[in-house]
């Protein structure tokens, strides 16, 4: 599942997400909008560039955030489905 929305940030995109009341395999198939993948990899290209402003890294910190989040969120998805077997 991607989640589309070009106006919302990467965490107001897993909030909308997480209102929807996903199943564990909607979960497992989350993937972040083209948009918020496009700013990711401008904002990792800067950050390996050394090119980023203050606020681009602040910014990047709180994309590593919510993807560390994600992680951890389908990692306990995966462990849910397991335990139906």
């Amino acid at each position: 599942m991607v989640i589309a929305s070009p106006d919302l940030t990467p965490t107001d995109e897993i909030m909308d997400f997480l209102l929807s009341a996903p199943t564990p395999q909607d979960i497992i198939g989350l993937r972040p909008s083209p948009a918020t993948q496009e700013r990711l990899r401008y904002l990792l290209d800067g950050n390996r560039n050394e090119s980023l402003n203050d606020a681009e890294r602040a910014e990047l910190e709180t994309y590593l955030q919510t993807e560390h989040f994600v992680r951890r969120l389908k990692i306990r998805a995966q462990e849910k489905l397991a335990e139906r077997e």
